[in-house]
């Protein structure tokens, strides 16, 4: 079949859907790398990509890690910020009233707690604020109460920290999965039969790095979340694994910095995807990478983006 020069440049439809909420691009901001969102406004067209995920909100503030927090890897860099925060409460006061005159922002808010007290409270807060789409549960956190065993790496735990979340989040509740595990499908459908509507995946992979100068670590925190470039492969198989145990949404993340990383994590099994580490670089990556996509669906006469989840000929 012959395809005409006018319908290979027919604008795609870049419309993709997670757990009922539609976004206009399936490229969206992660957590952590696009602060509360306000801080990019004059530089990335927030309208005009999927959406992004606020820092991590706690309980409290949290002041963090301490330095140094950030250094640069061969092929990405890792961090141990140490999720700091303004806190739920000065978030919904200070920086979401900003938010809601940005026109076309999809905003997910990412939620943690070191008890599953604590995001409940952070979610009930949240509940009564306008304008959020959707609430991202940070499942890599220690649960505290339990000997600090990670949440995202006992299925029992998550489970229960999904199923208590999920009984008082009004919203659509997406699961943020550690890559710290050795079978991340039997996570994800912990997951989804706790209630999740959806997951995203990878977080950062714990790493060290040592100063062979001065024989310490590099990383304040001793060890620190690996992320760019480096992870990506071992990122896109998780999340074709996941692909294949359960059927509510994936957003997959790790290494894009690409607009072909974002179709291949897509060709995987997600629906959408997250841009975090490359925003250190360029802070436009998430704009960037999202009309990239288009243009690589025009190129390639892909009429849907979303045909392209789970494409992947095996």
């Amino acid at each position: 079949m012959t395809v005409s020069a006018s319908a290979r440049t027919k604008e795609p439809d870049m419309r993709v859907k997670v757990a009922g909420i539609e976004f206009c691009s399936p490229v969206i901001a992660a957590s952590g790398t696009f602060g509360y969102g306000v801080e990019f406004e004059d530089i990335v067209s927030i309208s005009r990509i999927g959406g992004f995920v606020t820092k991590g909100l706690s309980r409290e503030p949290m002041a963090g890690n301490p330095a140094p927090r950030i250094i640069e890897t061969a092929a990405g860099m890792m961090n141990a910020i140490g999720l700091q925060n303004m806190g739920v409460r000065a978030f919904i006061a200070e920086k979401l009233p900003k938010l809601r005159k940005i026109k076309g922002a999809v905003i997910l808010a990412n939620v943690f707690g070191f008890t599953i007290q604590d995001c409940l409270e952070v979610i009930k807060a949240l509940n009564d604020a306008p304008d959020i789409a959707m609430y991202e549960l940070n499942a890599s956190c220690p649960n505290t109460s339990h000997g600090g065993m990670v949440f995202g790496t006992d299925p029992p735990q998550l489970w229960e920290l999904v199923a208590r979340c999920k009984a008082v989040a009004r919203r659509p509740l997406m699961v943020k999965l550690s890559p710290n595990v050795t079978d991340i499908g039997l996570m994800a459908r912990v997951a989804a039969d706790g209630g999740a509507d959806a997951v995203s995946l990878v977080n950062t992979f714990v790493s060290l790095a040592i100063d062979v100068e001065t024989r310490r670590p590099r990383i304040g925190n001793i060890t620190g979340g690996l992320s760019g470039p480096a992870i990506k492969p071992i990122a896109v198989r998780m999340v074709h694994e996941v692909s294949k145990n359960v059927t509510i949404p994936i957003v997959g993340m790790g290494g894009i910095v690409r607009p072909e990383d974002a179709v291949e994590f897509m060709m995987a099994g997600a629906t959408a995807v997250q841009v975090g580490t490359a925003s250190y670089a360029d802070p436009r990556a998430v704009e960037n990478i999202a009309n990239g996509m288009k243009r690589w669906c025009i190129a390639h006469d892909v009429a849907l983006v979303s045909s392209l989840t789970g494409s992947v000929l095996l």
